[in-house]
């Protein structure tokens, strides 16, 4: 019964010029029309409350976003300001590291998409994920103790419960910030700073080095 309904509902379409949402996301997924891409991406979404407007806007973003025709300029538009998953999801997978890394900086960002792209290869991806608050502990954590962090990234990890979240729980951030100044790419100038910190566990580790 639903079956025939759906195929009610194309035909009635089909017979009205009216494009049906799987013909419109299949369309712009493939489309190498950049003028019509670029009108999607940056076109206005409709009102929450027109929900039926509002999810298929959403979706055929979902479409325009995996196309690699639309510009990296509106892929890092739609990165940076949407706060949909199944869009980000998405654009988390863009062969173009800008595009990624507005991703990992998007802090409507889930945490497991996050976490993701702690591990992506591009260091850059890696440090805007690491310094996105939806990161968790843990990632943090991990972050603190690879070798291969950036020092932008290992100067904020340093300063978690001190100077950046202050409110931070103090065991987690001493455990961060004891990792960062064990970790051996560690700058100096940081490290000068740990053998001053408030925790004695993060002294004594920066003294180890």
């Amino acid at each position: 019964m639903g079956a025939i309904v759906e195929n009610e509902a194309q035909a009635s379409s089909q017979s009205s010029g009216i494009e049906t949402l799987t013909d419109s996301y299949e369309r712009l997924r493939h489309s190498a029309d950049t003028a019509e891409l670029h009108e999607f991406a940056r076109r206005p979404l409709p009102p929450r409350d027109d929900a039926s407007a509002f999810s298929r806007a959403t979706a055929l973003l979902e479409a325009v976003a995996g196309n690699a025709a639309t510009s990296v300029e509106d892929r890092i538009f739609l990165a940076s300001s949407m706060p949909f998953p199944n869009i980000l999801v998405k654009l988390s997978e863009d062969p173009e590291p800008s595009v990624r890394r507005e991703v990992a900086r998007n802090t409507d960002s889930k945490n497991w998409l996050v976490g993701r792209l702690t591990k992506d290869p591009v260091q850059e991806v890696r440090t805007a994920a690491l310094l996105n608050p939806q990161a968790s502990w843990k990632m943090r954590l991990e972050g603190a103790q690879n070798p291969e962090t950036s020092h932008e990234a290992l100067t904020f990890l340093s300063s978690l419960g001190v100077n950046e979240e202050p409110t931070s729980p103090v065991v987690l951030a001493t455990m961060v910030r004891r990792a960062v100044a064990l970790n051996p790419s560690t700058p100096a100038e940081v490290m000068n700073t740990l053998k001053q910190d408030a925790q004695t566990d993060v002294r004594h580790a920066a003294e180890l080095r």
